[in-house]
């Protein structure tokens, strides 16, 4: 079991909007990303982040978008469709959203719309 299963969703919330800002995206559009992918509307998401829900819990909750198998791609060297453990796979799937905004692809192919 890996240790980031145990790590609060609320400790890496703000790492996931510094990482956005530093490249001129905005909160807003990392809560549409996280809801998109989670199913949690605005008020759920910021719950599990002031509550300290862990990941395990966090995505335990979700209703994962039918479209989040259409994530591929690699984040920090690892290709996201390849991972095996259902949990690791959907952090991936969050991380690699995050890069993509990051990157400033349009909000709508990241959105696999």
């Amino acid at each position: 079991m890996s240790r980031i299963f145990t790590t609060a969703f609320g400790a890496v919330y703000p790492l996931y909007v510094a990482k956005a800002e530093r490249k001129g995206r905005t909160r807003a559009e990392v809560d549409e990303v996280i809801t998109w992918l989670t199913g949690f509307d605005g008020p759920t998401l910021h719950e599990h982040v002031e509550a300290g829900t862990t990941f395990e819990d966090f995505f335990g909750a979700a209703d994962l978008n039918p479209a989040a198998s259409l994530i591929t791609g690699s984040v920090c060297g690892v290709r996201v469709q390849d991972v095996e453990d259902p949990l690791m796979r959907r952090i991936r799937y969050l991380d690699k959203l995050v890069d993509e905004l990051a990157k400033g692809r349009p909000m709508e192919k990241i959105l696999r719309a």
